[in-house]
């Protein structure tokens, strides 16, 4: 990897880390992780008592992809879709 590259990845490693230090998903009050690359938007809810991805949605899907899937339309659908999905996971 090149220097400023991996400094990057370095950095956003350490900050998630922190973050997952204080956050801790539960059954009652799941976690949500998003995750925005330049291309594509995935987002998952997470019960990390149990280890387990409760639902998960991303840009990538066939329901979405049409257009731009690293908009602000696609992360709004994306949004839409896991809050459809949490709702019929309970």
């Amino acid at each position: 990897m090149v220097n400023a590259a991996k400094h990057k990845r370095d950095g956003r490693i350490r900050r998630h880390n922190r973050l997952r230090r204080k956050i801790h998903g539960t059954g009652t009050r799941p976690r949500l992780a998003v995750f925005r690359s330049n291309r594509h938007i995935s987002a998952q809810i997470i019960n990390d008592e149990e280890g387990k991805t409760i639902v998960s949605a991303s840009s990538l899907e066939s329901e979405i992809r049409s257009g731009n899937t690293g908009s602000k339309e696609a992360a709004t659908k994306v949004g839409k879709l896991i809050g459809e999905r949490a709702k019929s996971a309970g």
